[in-house]
């Protein structure tokens, strides 16, 4: 048996990491791969770093694409051999035209919430225009998906399955740069990333608008490591890069921005 109330302890969503511990117990048992539904960036996050610990088990997050937000975890036993390939996925191409009334990532995902779908069904939504969009979710409620999805906003749509090949994914931009700063402060490496006035930085993490590692961080004197992500909604994502300590006592910062 796991820890259960260590693990648990802390925990921001119980129920959530609840479940996980019952799969990984599930696992553990039968010695089979058991694969979680959809979970948000914040939640695997939490995962990853609560069951870290745990030597007899193993974790592998994968929604279908390398840059996926939304993933499934696949959980077996550290002897097995764990891979992509074992965690199912079903794509979904939802055509229609867009062309007068262009619908949102909330429009499709308000579409298939109100055939009765959970959220925890559905992966990333990915859009096309005025062509529609494509959906990834777990293979069972596909069929559903396909009868009972027929409108986005007032547009009639067809949803069909496709091969995961078949998503049109796009690869993200990025910029490069590198700042030198006193310290590592959230406010002061932010502010330098994302284009900004440190005031105007400050004042974003104190709203809760900035992650770091997918988790709210309102403290701007909050210090960051090589390897953090930092989210400022509605403003895209910072990876830090290497940190250099200068000969005058500086930090030389690596960044990539994605756009």
């Amino acid at each position: 048996m796991l820890p259960r109330e260590d693990l648990l302890k802390g925990a921001e969503d119980r129920e959530a990491i609840a479940k996980v511990i019952d799969k990984a117990e599930q696992a553990l048992k039968t010695w089979e791969v058991v694969v979680t539904d959809f979970c948000a960036p914040p939640l695997v996050a939490e995962i990853q770093n609560r069951f870290s610990k745990l030597t007899e088990l193993q974790f592998l997050a994968w929604g279908g694409y390398p840059q996926a937000e939304r993933q499934r975890l696949a959980i077996a036993r550290a002897e097995i051999p764990l891979d992509v390939d074992q965690i199912p996925l079903t794509a979904l191409d939802i055509a229609g035209n867009f062309l007068f009334d262009p619908a949102s990532h909330r429009d499709f995902l308000g579409a298939l919430l109100g055939t009765g779908l959970v959220r925890e069904k559905i992966g990333d939504i990915i859009l096309l225009g005025e062509r529609g969009g494509q959906a990834i979710a777990v293979p069972e409620v596909a069929e559903f998906i396909t009868s009972h999805l027929t409108q986005v906003r007032t547009v009639p749509v067809k949803a069909k399955e496709i091969a995961l090949s078949e998503l049109k994914i796009r690869p993200p931009k990025t910029k490069e740069m590198t700042t030198v700063e006193a310290s590592l402060r959230l406010d002061a490496i932010a502010s330098a990333g994302f284009g900004l006035s440190r005031r105007k930085m400050a004042d974003a993490v104190n709203q809760g608008n900035v992650q770091v590692n997918w988790k709210p961080i309102t403290q701007a004197s909050y210090a960051l490591k090589a390897g953090d992500l930092v989210t400022y909604r509605g403003k895209g994502r910072l990876e830090i890069g290497e940190i250099v300590v200068t000969k005058k006592e500086r930090y030389r910062i690596q960044l990539t921005r994605y756009l």
